[in-house]
């Protein structure tokens, strides 16, 4: 199962990116020759994902013009100029345009360099609608550039996620991509929520499972960040 919809998560304000975001919203912020968002985009048009739904709210229309010549995948911009709804609530609001069916999630400021299979692809190949309502896609700290800070989750040798407990330190990190399946939103309210609130009702029913990537991560989230990523891109080899 490879989903073919994807929500792309670009509507927030970028303030540790400042000044750098005074002018421009940060998924178009420039690595390696390319911005932010089609990192992702990219990602999303080799794993064979047909649809992107962009939520866009500060610096809108720059976002905007900036997709409005892609092709692949299509987009399909989510408006949240008059509120920023946050990571589920912008996902709320747009799941008339996702439909019924698992998805993909990006965030805009996150991308990451792939092995020898395209690591949507690999998360896509560990979906489990049986057990699973959220996988996440997890880097290692030893995969991570521009990380600052410790794990996110501590993963079982099956992938199932838990929260640290207090004192705990884990290696494992949420990479900014995950494969989401709809149901988990029935009966949501409107406005601002997080995806935190739903990846915890996920842990207390253990359906929320983490599926290591392959490659690097790389999390561009202060001006000082660029030059670290462009250094580890062209390390790499590989070219926007």
């Amino acid at each position: 199962m490879t989903p073919d919809t994807a929500m792309v998560l670009a509507a927030g304000l970028g303030k540790r990116m400042a000044p750098v975001t005074d002018t421009i919203p940060k998924p178009l912020v420039s690595v390696a020759g390319k911005s932010l968002i089609d990192w992702g985009l990219d990602a999303l048009a080799v794993a064979g994902v047909k649809r992107a739904i962009v939520n866009v709210h500060y610096l809108p229309d720059q976002l905007e013009k900036h997709l409005a010549g892609r092709a692949s995948p299509a987009i399909v911009i989510s408006d949240e100029r008059e509120q920023l709804l946050d990571s589920a609530g912008g996902i709320i609001k747009a799941l008339p345009q996702i439909g019924t069916e698992p998805f993909y999630v990006l965030n805009a400021d996150t991308f990451w360099t792939d092995g020898d299979k395209p690591n949507l692809v690999l998360l896509a190949e560990g979906w489990d609608d049986a057990s699973m309502d959220i996988l996440l896609m997890i880097a290692h700290m030893d995969q991570a550039v521009g990380r600052e800070g410790g794990g996110d989750f501590s993963m079982s040798g099956t992938g199932q996620l838990r929260r640290l407990k207090p004192g705990e330190t884990s290696p494992y990190i949420y990479a900014g991509a995950a494969i989401i399946h709809p149901r988990i939103f029935a009966n949501a309210p409107s406005g601002k929520i997080s995806l935190n609130r739903y990846f915890d009702e996920a842990i207390a029913s253990d359906r929320l499972f983490g599926k290591s990537m392959d490659g690097l991560w790389l999390t561009v989230g202060t001006p000082g960040a660029i030059a670290e990523a462009n250094a580890a891109i062209a390390k790499q080899g590989i070219h926007g």
